[in-house]
């Protein structure tokens, strides 16, 4: 059944904090993993979860730094990973399907943004190896823990920056093109929807939901490759929709589509500010809402078709 994307009225709104969002509701017994869950909106989302009972396993690049920022936090683990390398997703995975445990949520929060050209060591851009195809090859090897959840949602973070392009099929990687790092940006945000409107369509028989998120705008470790004056022009756009965010407000749709009961028996919609978001207009000038091209079922098939041929990886529903 596919959801409508058009908002619920779900009480909600920008500043909605990530506690907030989740209300009264425990999580004792469940088991969650949160890409990028020690920096910005991610360890927010971390802290909300563990907070409520939840299990929290947070993959890590940087262990010190990850150590340093989970300090004191109960019933968090720290496991390595990195989503530019196809053999540390496979090992990652391996050790938590092997651990037998159930997945209740996965969180692909993890990303960069506005990088300059670099590619793994497969060739793919690196954002777009990053956003999109490290978590879809994670995705795909969790997937028996997914399902084994009996009721998984998994949350795919984009972002209103993929209003800058759709995804580009015939050059993702930018070999013929020239590169424009917030073009590059906007086809991996634009990815991560399709994504879960595609694992969506295909998990909803084992009851697994998807659902992409918009966090809003907020001044986190993503700025990072970003000149002042970028940074400056950067933090004056996003004014025009909305006034940043703090971390809390950020994470705070994550946490509402991981858990909120408003959206049982619901999925493959993009939300923004704690709610599912409008359909922006073809013409809109104001980048509110979702694009058509990133929430349509025959493009998002085209790009877990193709996916699965760069990253060599199927999933087995």
């Amino acid at each position: 059944m596919t959801t409508k994307q058009q908002p619920l009225n779900s009480g909600f709104g920008a500043t909605t904090t990530a506690r907030e969002a989740l209300g009264n509701t425990r999580l004792d017994g469940t088991f969650a993993i949160v890409t990028g869950g020690y920096a910005g909106i991610g360890l927010e989302t971390t802290r909300t979860l563990q907070a409520s009972g939840a299990t929290v396993i947070v993959p890590v690049r940087t262990p010190d730094k990850a150590r340093a920022a989970l300090a004191g936090l109960e019933r968090v683990e720290l496991e390595p990973l990195d989503l530019m390398d196809p053999a540390s997703i496979d090992a990652f995975a391996a050790r938590f399907i092997a651990s037998g445990r159930p997945l209740h949520l996965l969180i692909n929060n993890a990303g960069i943004m506005a990088a300059p050209l670099s590619r793994d060591a497969r060739g793919f851009e690196s954002q777009f190896a990053t956003n999109h195809l490290g978590h879809f090859q994670l995705t795909a090897r969790l997937w028996p823990a997914l399902k084994q959840a009996n009721g998984a949602r998994v949350v795919c973070l984009s972002s209103r920056g993929h209003f800058f392009s759709d995804v580009d099929f015939e050059d993702p990687n930018f070999h013929q093109r020239p590169y424009d790092k917030w073009v590059a940006y906007g086809q991996s945000k634009t990815a991560n929807i399709l994504f879960a409107v595609g694992l969506d369509a295909r998990g909803e028989a084992h009851r697994v939901r998807a659902f992409a998120v918009h966090p809003g705008g907020i001044m986190t470790e993503l700025i990072r490759s970003m000149s002042e004056e970028e940074v400056r022009a950067s933090i004056e756009n996003s004014n025009k929709v909305e006034p940043l965010k703090t971390p809390e407000q950020g994470a705070a749709t994550t946490v509402w589509c991981a858990t909120s009961p408003q959206l049982e028996g619901k999925g493959g919609v993009y939300c923004e500010n704690v709610d599912i978001a409008v359909m922006a207009p073809p013409d809109a000038t104001i980048r509110r809402g979702v694009k058509e091209w990133a929430v349509d079922p025959k493009r998002a098939d085209r790009l877990w078709t193709a996916s699965e041929a760069w990253t060599g990886v199927r999933f087995n529903p």
